[in-house]
């Protein structure tokens, strides 16, 4: 069975966000990661090489695949800032009727800007994330 690539590793957050180029995004970012640490009561560390992930869990599959992965985390994408909501999408149709202007994948929120959006349902979201991940896998 394949190795899962993106890893967490010991790179630096804090050089991570710095290098953001564009002003305005960097300062989403740093509020985003600073909401996170909030929510998460965990630092921050990077996954890969563009992922800032908080806290983690232990996953099996029923094919037998199983990792590691974070509770929440962001990224800051050429389009996008994308923010990790692991427990996926279904269960927040309201909340996300509410948050303003964005997209959505699978596990992942497309943002252009914090302005967008209702901060308060977007910690929301992620709370209500963390707790059901947590109650399905536990936390490490």
């Amino acid at each position: 069975m394949a190795e899962l690539k993106t890893k967490k590793n010991d790179a630096s957050v804090q050089q991570y966000l710095n290098a953001i180029d564009d002003a305005q995004r960097k300062k989403d970012c740093l509020s985003i990661h600073q909401m996170m640490q909030k929510v998460t009561g965990h630092e921050g560390s990077m996954w890969g090489d563009s992922m800032v992930g908080y806290g983690s869990y232990h996953y099996t599959y029923e094919s037998g695949r199983e990792g590691d992965w974070f509770l929440a985390g962001f990224s800051n994408r050429k389009q996008s800032i994308s923010i990790y909501i692991m427990s996926g999408f279904s269960r927040y149709d309201d909340l996300l009727a509410n948050l303003g202007k964005h997209k959505t994948g699978k596990s992942c929120l497309y943002i252009k800007n914090l302005n967008d959006i209702n901060e308060e349902i977007l910690k929301e979201m992620i709370e209500t994330s963390i707790e059901f991940i947590q109650q399905k896998y536990g936390e490490e």
